[in-house]
């Protein structure tokens, strides 16, 4: 993995070397190095492993997944602040199967530093009411609730959030 700083410069020594094959009259190779620069800006702002963890958690691979985030050494200084979110929020939804306690930690640091998407924001937040409502805290599920709804605006949660509602009203 390149360090997000290395990929800027990549780009840029794309873009004086397509400009420089301009002035040399090899148009084609100017073209296709400035298309060719749009990969490390694109890898600039989604990060190869992070997406490639996606994909594993996709098909429910978690160990495939923990694999391809292990390869992120230092993500303060590697990562961008939205890359950043979706680090922890991964490492979140892989613990909550097996750590409630810390996937909260990793679930709070993501919606900390920002999603992009609000299906993301949607999910942290109804995985953050769930543990708060196994600690007996209902004021703050309840409000977790709220925001996971007005957040899903294609209703892909409405099963799970009526579920929690219902099992809230037992407690």
């Amino acid at each position: 993995m390149f360090h997000k700083n290395i990929k800027l410069i990549i780009a840029g020594l794309l873009v004086i070397t397509g400009i420089w094959q301009f002035t040399e009259n090899n148009i084609g190779n100017g073209i296709f190095l400035l298309l060719l620069t749009a990969i490390p800006v694109f890898l600039y702002f989604k990060n190869e492993f992070i997406l490639l963890a996606f994909l594993k958690l996709r098909k429910q691979d978690f160990e495939g997944a923990k694999k391809w985030l292990s390869w992120i050494k230092n993500p303060e200084s590697a990562l961008v602040q939205k890359q950043q979110g979706y680090f922890n929020y991964l490492h979140g939804i892989m613990l909550s199967q097996t750590n409630i306690n810390q996937a909260e930690k990793y679930f709070k640091k993501a919606i900390e530093l920002g999603l992009s998407m609000d299906m993301d924001l949607a999910v942290a937040k109804l995985n953050l009411a769930g543990v708060a409502m196994s600690r007996r805290r209902k004021l703050e599920a309840t409000n977790l609730l709220n925001e996971a709804k007005r957040l899903d605006k294609q209703g892909m949660l409405k099963e799970q959030i009526t579920m929690m509602k219902g099992q809230m009203k037992k407690i």
